[in-house]
């Protein structure tokens, strides 16, 4: 793809996708990024703070099905991570419903010492079954069209 084919893309959302939070699942993230907070294993102990149930580690949305822009072809090569932002407005607990879509909401052109690269922003957004705003990111990825890194 290429800066118009990203740009035709600005503002279109993904659709909705529903996600349900699994008490293993919460229990699989926590381990795999070595957080050992008791409210992400030990129900007794998340059932006795003010929320209630097990609470997910603030990431663990990175693990929900945000469902595909249509059109959108994303490369295999030549992209790369940037940054990522998160907004938190309500904790992810265990037996949640969710609903998660993301979209491209910038793109840029830049130059620079490995040649071209475009600059895409996506905003990721979660929100509950009453359609309150949950969570909210965004990404920068970095798109080498000309491929790169090593081979």
């Amino acid at each position: 793809m290429e800066l118009a084919d990203f740009e035709r893309l600005l503002g279109v959302w993904s659709k909705p996708v529903k996600n349900e939070v699994e008490k293993g699942a919460i229990r699989k993230f926590a381990d795999a990024i070595g957080d050992p907070n008791p409210l992400y294993y030990d129900e007794e102990r998340a059932a006795q703070s003010r929320f209630g149930r097990l609470v997910a580690p603030p990431t663990f949305s990175r693990t929900f099905d945000y469902g595909v822009i249509p059109g959108l072809e994303m490369p295999t090569e030549g992209l790369i991570h940037g940054e990522m932002f998160y907004t938190y407005y309500k904790p992810i607990l265990a037996g949640d419903v969710l609903y998660a879509s993301f979209a491209l909401t910038d793109v840029k052109e830049r130059s620079g010492k490995l040649g071209r690269m475009i600059l895409l922003v996506f905003t990721y957004k979660v929100e509950n079954e009453a359609g309150e705003l949950v969570q909210e990111a965004k990404s920068i990825v970095i798109y080498r069209p000309e491929g790169g890194g090593a081979k």
